[in-house]
Parts: structure tokens; C-alpha cells; sequence
């Protein structure tokens, strides 16, 4: 196969500006799909989760429940951290460099934990070498097992409510790839980012948009 290596034209600055615009067009409507998709999320039905499961911190063993730190909803990121790893996975590592300041997401009532079949000693030295500072936690193979994630790697999104715990969404392969961001992380929730310009189901807690950001020190934050 013969790749094309030619240079796109150079055009005058009033035709570039004109060819950006249809290009900002195009991006904007893949823009409105993403939140028609968000809404769509936000009313997928749930699985109720009637098994608990133990996790290794590094405080100690923890139940599923704990995992949320007393906020409603739980997103886990299954990393492929597997015991004795002299080869962490780079792509799942990628993703935790991603990872935003968690303040933004516990402003939105919202916890995020690292969830890997290696031992806790073993999690503790990755995120000491890589600088992480999210919680992450031993699991074993059932979590994973129950959840999706046989091989490889995955993410969940569980809720709390009424006092019963819910699987509300999962995803893996190319479905990690934008999560860098509060926005992004908070749109696979069933809450979403609980601004009031979203279209969600009656009862979401919502409020203006832009008013609950903040500096992540500037947060006044609740167990």
C-alpha cells in the first residue's frame, strides 16, 4: 500500500477560517450525539448487587459498601496489575495518569477507586513509582469475574441507593479512552454532571451549570 504523505493546502486565512467552521460544525454535532448518548446512559436499567466482596487496602480489609466513602455513586477502573507483574500494563497505567483531582468528583456526590488482582504491597509501590494518589485496592478474582472483567481490563459504575448497591454501567477497549476529565467520568453515572440544562430522568439532583467548580483546594468537602 502506497501512503499519501502530501501536506494539506495552505489557503489563504479567510478560507482556512471558513473550512474550520465546517469542521467545528461536524465536532459539534458529534458533541449533541454524545449527550443524547449521556441522557441514554443515565436511564439504562440496573442490576442490583446482592453479593458483597472484600478488597485489600492498604488500612486494612474493606467491603464493597466502604469503597463508595459515604458518597452515592462508584466508579472502578479494573486495572490488569496482576501479582508478581514485572510488565504493568502501559495502557491501563496511561489511564491512570489520566486521572483528574478527585475533589471535582466528590463535589458531585461521586467516588473513584483502582480495583487489581496484585497484592496491596504491590499496588502501593506501582502508585508510589508512578506518583498516583487515587485509591487503589487489591481485588480477588470474583469481583472481577462477576463484573466483566475475566482478561483485561474494564470499568464499572456502581450506585447506592435505598440502601442497596446497583451495577448501572460498564465499558472496556476504546470505551476508556477519553476519561480524563471530570465531565467525561461524571457522564457515565447515572447522576451525570447534575447540571440543569441535562435531560434526566425526574428526581436527578441538579443545579446550574459552572457553579458548583472550584479550585480543588476550595472544596469543602464531607466524608
Amino acid at each position: 500500500m502506497t501512503l499519501d504523505t502530501k501536506s494539506p493546502a495552505t489557503i489563504s486565512r479567510e478560507e482556512w477560517l471558513t473550512a474550520l467552521e465546517a469542521l467545528r460544525n461536524k465536532e459539534k454535532a458529534v458533541t449533541a450525539q454524545l449527550d443524547a448518548l449521556a441522557a441514554e446512559r443515565r436511564r439504562l436499567p440496573r442490576e442490583r448487587v446482592d453479593r458483597d466482596y472484600n478488597f485489600d487496602t492498604a488500612k486494612g480489609r474493606v467491603g464493597l459498601r466502604d469503597l463508595f466513602e459515604g458518597r452515592s455513586q462508584l466508579i472502578v477502573y479494573h486495572h490488569m496489575l496482576k501479582p508478581d507483574d514485572r510488565d504493568p500494563c502501559s495502557g491501563c497505567c496511561m489511564v491512570g495518569d489520566q486521572i483528574p483531582h478527585l475533589a471535582h468528583l466528590h463535589a458531585r456526590d461521586t467516588s473513584l477507586v483502582f480495583v487489581a488482582r496484585a497484592s496491596i504491597d504491590e499496588i502501593v509501590a506501582l502508585k508510589a513509582r508512578l506518583g498516583w494518589h487515587f485509591p487503589f485496592v487489591s481485588t480477588g478474582e470474583a469481583f472481577n469475574r462477576d463484573f466483566g472483567v475475566t482478561t483485561g481490563f474494564g470499568l464499572n459504575v456502581f450506585l447506592q441507593e435505598d440502601g442497596s448497591i446497583y451495577r448501572t454501567y460498564f465499558t472496556t477497549g476504546r470505551g476508556v479512552e477519553t476519561l480524563g476529565t471530570p465531565w467525561a467520568l461524571l457522564d457515565l453515572t447515572p447522576y451525570g454532571r447534575q447540571e440543569n440544562w441535562e435531560d434526566s430522568p425526574a428526581g436527578t439532583p441538579q443545579g446550574a451549570p459552572y457553579a458548583w467548580w472550584r479550585l480543588n483546594d476550595a472544596y469543602q468537602e464531607t466524608p
